[in-house]
């Protein structure tokens, strides 16, 4: 019992939250998890998903949370554009993509906001990187700026323009890789006279 109890511990060090599935194959039973809760040598961050009582929330906390819970979701839009670093706004929603026949996950936490997209618009455009050992999937920045003009309904114009102006101001996209995807969108018209602005 000793040593199943040190496992959630030196485990978590390196990963700042786990689901309650990976505590259990490593050898920590249900029951055992909600001991540790309530002597408090865990916390309980949402359904399922646990952390050591010095947690604290990073910037990214709530995309790897997602992540761990739905590994094939993509990130989008404001999410997006948080992991490209063109917002200074910390969403207070996780922006995913899935599959336009695909159930959202289910979770307490954080609160998710979903676009469905096609099977290619999944794949096209989509970039992955490893943060905290977790492996996320999010549109790259030229894709992510062009997003911003197809959903502008959703969040805002003001927000589509910023994201275009500051990835073009920083030149971290091309003229050429946004008309790629403004016309893969259809989105071109809406753009062009933004895209003919900037530059």
């Amino acid at each position: 019992m000793k040593a199943s109890s040190s496992h959630p511990t030196d485990f978590l060090r390196g990963h700042g939250t786990l689901r309650s599935r990976d505590l259990v194959k490593r050898g920590i039973t249900r029951s055992q998890l909600s001991r540790m809760v309530r002597a408090g040598a865990l916390v309980r961050v949402a359904r399922g998903l646990y952390a050591l009582p010095d947690y604290r929330e990073g910037e990214h906390t709530a995309v790897l949370a997602v992540a761990r819970r739905a590994p094939q979701v993509v990130f989008c839009l404001l999410t997006a554009l948080q992991l490209h670093e063109l917002t200074t706004q910390t969403p207070f929603e996780v922006w995913i993509a899935i599959g336009n026949k695909s159930h959202p996950p289910r979770m307490d936490y954080p609160a998710l906001r979903t676009v469905r997209m096609s099977a290619d618009a999944l794949k096209v455009g989509v970039e992955t990187r490893d943060i905290d050992g977790v492996r996320i999937r999010f549109t790259n920045m030229a894709r992510t700026v062009v997003d911003c003009f197809k959903f502008r309904n959703k969040i805002g114009l003001d927000v589509a323009l910023e994201a275009l102006r500051d990835a073009r101001r920083a030149k971290k996209v091309t003229a050429d890789e946004l008309w790629r995807y403004a016309r893969m969108n259809r989105v071109a018209n809406v753009m062009r006279p933004y895209l003919e602005a900037v530059g």
